[in-house]
């Protein structure tokens, strides 16, 4: 199962520099001038998780493997991007592929590095991508409703239900909302996701401000950081000229330099955190002498499911999960005194996991 994170904005924001960072590759053209990412790029970044090197140690593991995001660097939007502008209806529809979106501003001034708008006001560049996406989910809307008219017609239930919900979507993107943020019922969730829309996914905003205001961020970022909290968005600030720097120092150089300029961790960790939560994602571990390794799932996965991201066959076959939690492996220190203890678990296909589950599964196919 993957999950992965649209990066977009304006472009020269530095989106590639971010990206090139966060994969600790230069698969990412970053280069001053618009459209230089055409294609989009992508990378898989591990999640940081402090548990899994407990979790390895005390089950004295050969390897230790982490779950990871991917992320997905798309090419710059402009205003117009909905009418094809730039290259706009390529970018809305790999926008589309993706389960969330980080949207980089730009928060630092810089003569050497040009703005299309000519000017640094990230609220002004967050409303010109919002609006563009929401453009274009009002043209895909009011194509989809005019299908979903005639299918009612024919006494079609399924189609007059998904019917009202688009009236309603429609009614929010016309009074210049995003999609996110209207209330769906449980039972309308299918339907929801089922319109595709690009306002309805999870937004990150990830402020690109300098090196000397990466520690505290900056006016800019501040009123960025509103606009997240009002939305129920997430936003963090980071500087991608840092971060690009990091990659090139050794591994051994990268704590000294972190607390030279007054942080404690990377921006990248934030963001890849951050990215991990705005998905609502747990994770649950395996562990034995061959590996420890963390996996990935959806906040309110049962048994089954997470069984089926480790393989298709522990899903189809799933018997039950020997579980005990992080906590109690190092509270006892080693499996078998969690066994001993009797905080070992055996959980059915009902279970609904728990992050930080370490979890053995038993199956037959």
């Amino acid at each position: 199962m993957g999950f992965n994170c649209g990066i977009v904005g304006l472009p020269n924001v530095g989106k590639s520099t971010l990206f090139n960072a966060l994969t600790a590759t230069a698969s990412a053209a970053a280069a001053n001038f618009p459209f230089c990412t055409i294609e989009p790029n992508v990378g898989r970044v591990p999640v940081p998780d402090d548990r899994l090197a407990t979790i390895a140690r005390l089950s004295n593991s050969a390897k230790v493997l982490s779950t990871q995001l991917e992320f997905v660097d798309i090419a710059g939007l402009v205003a117009g991007a909905s009418r094809g502008e730039g290259l706009g209806n390529q970018f809305l529809a790999h926008i589309r592929e993706v389960d969330a979106v980080i949207h980089v501003l730009r928060c630092f001034a810089d003569d050497n590095v040009t703005h299309v708008e000519g000017d640094i006001d990230p609220l002004r560049d967050a409303e010109i991508v919002e609006t563009e996406l929401m453009l274009a989910d009002l043209d895909s809307l009011e194509r989809r409703i005019q299908g979903l008219i005639k299918r009612a017609r024919g006494a079609d239930a399924e189609a007059k239900a998904a019917l009202g919900l688009a009236e309603r979507v429609l009614e929010r993107l016309k009074a210049g909302e995003p999609a996110r943020g209207l209330a769906v019922a449980d039972e309308e969730a299918k339907a929801f996701k089922g319109l595709q829309l690009l306002t309805a996914k999870p937004m990150l905003y990830v402020c690109n401000v300098s090196e000397d205001e990466a520690a505290e961020g900056n006016a800019a970022s501040a009123a960025v950081a509103a606009r997240a909290a009002a939305e129920g968005a997430e936003a963090v600030a980071v500087s991608a000229g840092i971060e690009a720097e990091l990659v090139g120092l050794p591994e051994a150089d990268r704590g000294a330099y972190l607390e030279s300029l007054g942080l404690s961790e990377t921006g990248l960790t934030r963001v890849i955190r951050a990215g991990y939560h705005l998905l609502d994602l747990i994770t649950f571990f395996t562990a034995g002498p061959k590996e420890s390794r963390a996996w990935t799932v959806r906040r309110g996965a049962k048994a089954p499911e997470a069984a089926g991201v480790i393989h298709s066959d522990f899903q189809r076959g799933f018997i039950r999960a020997e579980t005990m939690s992080c906590d109690d492996l190092v509270a006892f220190g080693s499996e078998q005194k969690v066994r001993d203890a009797g905080k070992m678990r055996s959980e059915g296909r009902d279970y609904v996991v728990c992050d930080g589950d370490i979890m053995l599964f038993r199956f037959n196919v």
